[in-house]
């Protein structure tokens, strides 16, 4: 009989989104929403803040929310930030500098500082989450980076704001959300003191004690009571779903194609980056054919070209099975959001592609409540109303469009196997 796994040193499993009722959630639309916000809330913390992102930018935006976690810190609250060593390299100068003796502690997650960190395993999976907690109490998830909506790393200042959404919770789920932002910061703050962590642990006079301690702080959030399927939840029902690289590794990609595959009415999907697997697209096609609305927005502004020519490979095949495709052209597109019959919403830091489903750390809220997504719908509407449909007159086909779709899933395999992932996609 294998022996017992003390609870304390292992991770939870959460394979399927749980619910938990009795939150209160607002969708917010870019940081022209978001920043107030949380300005607002870092300005009433008492006790700590917690915040998590990939990108924390040198511009006016960053340093109005720097600001604001000094000012917080010197009044006694216990500030933690979290960056991912890729997103935020050209800002970490910077940071560093503006955090040197505020009180404020920056843990960089897998820091890129000399030319051999790419040698190092695992540096192709990042931090992508979008994470901030107050007291416990209130917390913000979604996609948006610390960045002014209207400057783009590669592209410089934009006229029009990039589209991009983050939610505002408070309640019982605010728990696992400060769970997760508390363990992803442990885990760089460990990778940048791992050595005196284990010297520590060899010397201490409790060292099982002490690795229990060290398990806690790291555990990813659950929750005590029994899954919620069949029950009936208070208003409004909700879910924090993560991927990470353990064991919850397909837990948000569970969640869409469990949402898709039980749609009756409509599926409404807005991405920047899509190259989904075979599971997703089976989904999305077999919504279609039940004779559900199925909608996606992608880019038609392109930051990365090789991310819109991954997405394009796939436009014949959808466009075929009936589902309507929107390239956003007004401005850069950034917003990972979904709903689902107008009852079934998710905003959150995960793409639709390989990066996000199988190697980052991504983040995403689910909600059950027909009035949030019903404004998640409108702002799908707004958005389509702005884009350009695709007409399938207009693709490449033939051999050419083959081609494109075989160089797509070459790259797409090698890069996987490069960092790592194994299994089909």
């Amino acid at each position: 009989m294998p022996p017992e796994v003390d609870p304390l040193l292992s991770w939870h499993p959460l394979p399927r989104a749980e619910f938990v009722g009795g939150n209160q959630l607002r969708l917010l639309r870019g940081g022209d929403e978001l920043f107030p916000a949380q300005s607002q809330a870092f300005a009433a913390a008492h006790h700590e803040i917690w915040l998590a992102t990939y990108i924390f930018h040198f511009d006016s935006a960053g340093q109005a929310v720097l600001d604001d976690l000094i000012a917080a810190a010197r009044r006694g609250v216990r500030v933690r930030l979290v960056v991912d060593g890729f997103g935020s390299r050209a800002s970490l100068p910077w940071l560093q500098a503006q955090l040197e003796g505020s009180g404020v502690a920056l843990a960089v997650f897998r820091p890129i500082d000399r030319w051999y960190s790419w040698l190092q395993p695992g540096q192709l999976r990042r931090l992508h989450q979008k994470l901030c907690v107050v007291d416990g109490q209130h917390a913000f998830i979604g996609g948006i980076n610390i960045i002014d909506d209207r400057m783009d790393i590669n592209h410089g200042v934009t006229e029009q704001p990039r589209l991009d959404f983050a939610v505002d919770l408070r309640g019982p789920l605010v728990q696992a959300v400060e769970q997760s932002a508390r363990a992803v910061w442990s885990r760089a703050w460990l990778g940048r003191d791992f050595g005196e962590e284990l010297l520590a642990l060899v010397r201490s006079p409790e060292p099982v004690a002490r690795l229990r301690r060290l398990a806690r702080r790291l555990r990813m959030p659950r929750f005590g009571g029994k899954p919620s399927q069949g029950q009936e939840l208070p208003p409004v029902s909700a879910a924090f779903v993560l991927r990470d690289n353990l064991r919850q590794r397909r837990t948000i990609e569970h969640a869409y194609v469990d949402a898709i595959r039980s749609a009756s009415q409509s599926v409404d999907l807005i991405t920047p980056y899509f190259y989904p697997g075979q599971a997703f697209r089976r989904a999305l096609r077999g919504a279609a054919k039940r004779g559900v609305r199925v909608r996606l927005i992608l880019q038609g502004k392109l930051d990365y070209r090789i991310a819109g020519m991954a997405a394009q490979a796939l436009y014949t095949e959808l466009l075929g099975y009936g589902v309507t495709i929107y390239e956003y052209t007004p401005a850069y597109l950034h917003a990972k959001v979904c709903v689902v019959d107008e009852c079934w919403a998710t905003v959150g830091s995960s793409n639709i592609d390989p990066l996000s489903l199988l190697l980052n750390l991504e983040a995403n809220v689910i909600v059950r409540d027909d009035q949030f997504a019903r404004d998640v719908a409108a702002q799908f509407d707004a958005a389509a109303a702005l884009s350009r449909q695709v007409d399938r007159d207009s693709l490449g086909g033939g051999l050419r469009g083959v081609l494109r779709r075989a160089l797509v899933a070459w790259a797409a395999y090698v890069y996987l196997r490069v960092a790592g992932a194994t299994g089909r996609y």
